[in-house]
């Protein structure tokens, strides 16, 4: 969003809807709407100060307050006015400066707004499934519109859009409207009951239509081809600015952006992108919830109706066996019996049962014990800790296990040490861990610039010798050495290398 010095100022056209006197502006300006849409443009000030005369509430209205009116709101900006020298015959006439009036563009667009919020409640919204085969139908020839004349094109668009801006702000309206705090009032009573089958069927026929035109209508969206599109979008853009204006011409950038603005508003409609889901598959999946909503209601209030039905005649056997007792001990234990059999508790859960017959009594089942907590807030349930096991006589046996592992690897590394030496070339078949220490002992000498290493139990060496063999590791896990003129590989081996123990 950009916020531009347009949209910080302030619109003084606004002002005569809520000030002090509001009861004498509004009127006057309702007078020149209603000329406005009998093509009558310009209006004398004798016109207005007659036209509010004829009703009782401006009986004491004088000339020199209309005047004051229609000065103050010229001033807003809600009048433009022009003086009238065509008919002045003297002097006097001239300097009295007799005005015409005429409504601006921003009061035009203000009292539009105002009727229609006037008129909202008594109007209402309404769902019309002939929008979007329209719309399909439209869409089915953009193709067409990229070849067809300038014209032709804007007009194409133009429909389109008035039929996508009247399909989304009717839903948006009338979704509203159905979850409003007066519906949900309206949904728990019973005269709700008498339309609900009639409102159900309206959002069925809605959501169907929705069903069948929306899929065609992304489909046609999506194999659209780029290129009309934009050739379409520029022929309207060209048409918008050939529009001869006798105001200021708008700019190309600012027409061409908003169309495509209103292109993209169409396609997120019906397209689902990614992860961004289509504004329809939302329309529908709201509907369906406030056809359930309706559904649920309406059941609710079925119930309860019977329910109510139920009760009366059970009260009424009540009564009658009431009148049938004796004694009055008689009726007290009637009366503990009927309205006793409230106090029992009932625990429910899942219990573990025996068997899942639903013909099983619970006289057959085995007892089971439940375990109630308080229902309060200070109430928490006691952590069951474990006790700390000793567990030194373990880590005493892993230790001494470890201990001997390590002087065994140890034992066998030197095996193969003659004389503080270890002359890779005289190795046997060796196994796979010391094969890896050995080779671990290579890298660590190879890494320093004096090649020289420290081996895990602290003892020094240094590296003589070159590369010159090649290492073959044949399965199983075993080192065996071979010739470089025998070997298919490219490096030279460890074999060339020997450890001297310092």
């Amino acid at each position: 969003m950009q916020i531009t010095e347009q949209l910080r100022k302030t619109v003084k056209e606004v002002n005569y809807l809520n000030v002090e006197n509001t009861d004498r502006y509004r009127p006057i300006l309702r007078f020149f709407y209603l000329k406005y849409e009998r093509m009558k443009y310009w209006l004398y000030q004798e016109d207005v100060y007659e036209a509010l005369r004829e009703d009782p509430y401006f009986a004491h209205y004088t000339i020199e307050q209309c005047q004051q009116d229609l000065a103050t709101l010229a001033g807003w900006g809600n009048l433009v006015t022009i003086q009238d020298s065509k008919n002045v015959r003297t002097l006097e006439e001239f300097k009295n400066r007799r005005y015409q009036y005429q409504l601006s563009e921003y009061t035009v667009e203000i009292e539009r707004m105002v009727i229609r919020l006037e008129n909202l409640l008594v109007e209402g919204a309404s769902l019309e499934p002939s929008l979007l085969e329209r719309m399909k139908e439209a869409l089915a020839r953009l193709p067409q519109m990229a070849d067809a004349p300038i014209g032709q094109a804007y007009g194409w668009w133009q429909g389109l859009e008035n039929d996508f801006v009247r399909l989304n702000q009717n839903y948006q309206d009338y979704m509203r409207a159905l979850n409003s705090a007066r519906a949900e009032e309206l949904m728990r009573t019973q005269e709700f009951l008498v339309f609900k089958d009639h409102l159900i069927e309206y959002l069925r026929t809605f959501v169907k239509a929705l069903q069948q035109n929306a899929s065609m209508i992304e489909a046609t969206i999506r194999n659209a081809d780029s290129a009309q599109i934009e050739q379409i979008l520029e022929k309207i853009v060209e048409y918008e600015m050939n529009i001869p204006r006798i105001d200021a011409q708008p700019e190309h950038t600012a027409i061409r952006e908003r169309m495509h603005g209103k292109w993209l508003s169409i396609e997120e409609w019906f397209v689902t992108k990614g992860t961004q889901e289509a504004e329809a598959s939302k329309v529908f999946d709201a509907t369906n919830e406030i056809i359930r909503k309706i559904t649920r209601y309406a059941t609710r209030l079925s119930e309860m109706s019977n329910l109510g039905a139920n009760r009366r005649e059970e009260y009424f056997k009540v009564a009658e066996m009431f009148g049938k007792c004796q004694q009055i001990h008689e009726a007290h234990r009637l009366a503990a019996c009927v309205f006793g059999i409230e106090s029992p508790l009932h625990l429910k859960g899942d219990m573990p049962r025996a068997t899942d017959s639903i013909h099983s009594s619970i006289y057959e089942e085995d007892p089971c014990i439940i375990k109630l907590a308080p229902r309060t807030r200070t109430y928490h349930e006691k952590a069951n800790r474990p006790q700390i096991a000793d567990q030194s006589q373990e880590q005493a046996r892993i230790r001494q296990e470890l201990l001997e592992r390590l002087q065994r690897e140890r034992a066998l590394l030197d095996s193969y040490i003659q004389d503080s030496r270890l002359d890779f070339a005289a190795l046997p078949t060796i196994e796979p861990q010391i094969r890896d220490t050995f080779l671990l002992w290579l890298s660590k000498a190879l890494e320093n610039e004096h090649q020289r290493g420290k081996t895990e139990d602290g003892r020094t060496y240094h590296l003589e010798g070159s590369w010159e063999e090649t290492c073959v590791l044949p399965p199983p896990q075993t080192l065996r050495r071979t010739s470089a003129s025998s070997s298919s590989g490219t490096g030279g081996s460890w074999s060339g290398w020997r450890c001297l123990f310092i």
